[in-house]
């Protein structure tokens, strides 16, 4: 799933490439994730009829092919189409991999466990920005970095191959597209995809707009400024590390908003912030403080209707899709106002929609 957060590295290094303003620029992230839109709901419905193992396997084939277009065209045009696939194959991945682990792990441990995903992502996230680096300073080509994540997919489809897996047969009759919808109609799985809309917002737009911050006001270099994105997914590989053990022990409600009012605290920081090692302390608390927060909401909507999981898990990851959203909305805003803050302040509206929703759901399981 790491792999589609690469965008955010790649907006940077293609807007200076081809000489893009942000808006432009920022319709690299839409096409990542406007497909988690369009694609969401039919993979929940694919996944009744060929089983949720196959599904991941299609998604990693299709992110297969989309890594290898950087090596046959770099050009603005080929890389909306190898970030489009990319972003189709992410969906896939993200509908259909949750569900699976719910036949692998507990319920009790399903929360705990998909933080513990979110730890092993934030790896590969961390990690993009020191792979551009390298591959620009050495080779001189950035882009070089996307063969080495074909071959990273190519193994762990193997490996998932070769791993016995039972899943729960789907029972009854499967849902329709317009009945997936439908559901939006219960006030909480409505409240939960907006949830996740604004959150994917929050780590989408912070991926793209930190280095951006650091060049305006610190005057850093795009590929020195570039390691504010490795600095925010450490700590929130740190934060995702340390919330799998809390969780497993912990209120995830209580967490849940302490973790709102510390990522409202950094995103409403970097408004105002200049001082560069200020602007690290913000990012990196940024970073530690939303970590959990996606699986944290993604576990109270399963929880919600538990006998509809595979749809549930489509219509949460239709709402991955603000980061096609958000990110355009900062574009036009920073564009608009001339500075990143304009930038900042559309994550900060993103951010108070998360507090608001930490303090009104419920602990307990919602299928009541």
């Amino acid at each position: 799933m790491g792999f589609a957060d690469a965008v955010g590295i790649a907006t940077n290094h293609i807007k200076k490439d081809f000489a893009l303003t942000d808006t432009v620029a920022n319709f690299l992230p839409m096409m990542v994730f406007l497909w988690f839109f369009i694609f969401s709901v039919p993979t929940g419905l694919l996944m009744n009829h060929i089983g949720r193992k196959k599904t991941v396997l299609l998604s990693m084939l299709i992110q297969i092919v989309a890594l290898l277009i950087p090596l046959v065209a770099y050009n603005y045009s080929a890389m909306l189409i190898a970030f489009a696939m990319i972003g189709i194959g992410n969906t896939v991945i993200q509908v259909s991999l949750n569900p699976l682990l719910s036949n692998v792990v507990a319920s009790e441990k399903l929360t705990s466990s998909l933080t513990l995903g979110q730890f092993i992502k934030a790896i590969s996230s961390f990690l993009g920005p020191i792979f551009a680096a390298f591959f620009a300073r050495s080779f001189g080509s950035w882009e070089l970095m996307f063969p080495l994540y074909a071959g990273i997919t190519l193994l762990s489809s193997l490996w998932l191959i070769a791993t016995p897996i039972e899943e729960i047969p789907v029972t009854g009759k499967t849902s329709t597209f317009g009945e997936c919808l439908s559901l939006l109609g219960d006030r909480y799985i409505l409240l939960f995809f907006l949830g996740i809309l604004t959150v994917v917002g929050i780590d989408v737009g912070l991926n793209i707009t930190a280095p951006k911050i650091l060049q305006e006001r610190t005057a850093l270099s795009l590929e020195n400024a570039s390691y504010a994105i490795s600095l925010y997914f450490v700590f929130r590989m740190l934060g995702a590390f340390f919330g799998s053990i809390i969780l497993s022990v912990f209120s995830s409600k209580r967490f849940y908003i302490i973790s709102a009012v510390a990522t409202l605290i950094a995103i409403t920081g970097l408004v105002f912030a200049s001082n560069l090692y200020l602007l690290y302390g913000l990012i990196a608390l940024a970073g530690f403080a939303c970590a959990n927060i996606f699986s944290i909401i993604f576990s109270f909507a399963l929880r919600r209707l538990p006998e509809k999981s595979n749809e549930i898990s489509g219509l949460m990851i239709m709402g991955v899709s603000g980061g096609a959203l958000f990110p355009w909305l900062m574009g036009v805003s920073s564009d608009a106002v001339g500075a990143q803050w304009g930038a900042v302040v559309i994550i900060v509206l993103c951010c108070i929609y998360q507090l608001f929703l930490s303090m009104f759901v419920k602990e307990v399981k919602y299928n009541t």
